[in-house]
């Protein structure tokens, strides 16, 4: 594990109770085939929100999701990565 990713793994141990609720957010291109892969990294749709940028060229995703631990929240961030375009915050 690079020194980055373990910083954060670090960080989010004492951030917060573990297993718990995460707040994630991603600016994904406007584009449905990026905006169904980020769906799909998490269990339940119905918790996430969307909101459109003024020039409609992004959609910012936000989804509350209970993870078990740090790992968990970090392999998603992972997964988000390898989507072109995709910005985690």
């Amino acid at each position: 594990m690079d020194e980055a990713l373990e910083d954060a793994r670090t960080s989010l141990w004492v951030q917060q109770e573990w297993p718990g609720i995460y707040f994630f957010k991603f600016i994904v291109p406007n584009d449905k085939i990026k905006l169904e892969q980020v769906k799909k990294l998490f269990r339940f749709e119905d918790q996430i929100t969307y909101r459109t940028s003024t020039d409609i060229k992004f959609i910012s995703i936000s989804c509350k999701q209970e993870m078990k631990n740090p790992d968990e929240v970090l392999a998603i961030y992972k997964l988000a990565g390898e989507i072109d375009g995709v910005i985690s915050l």
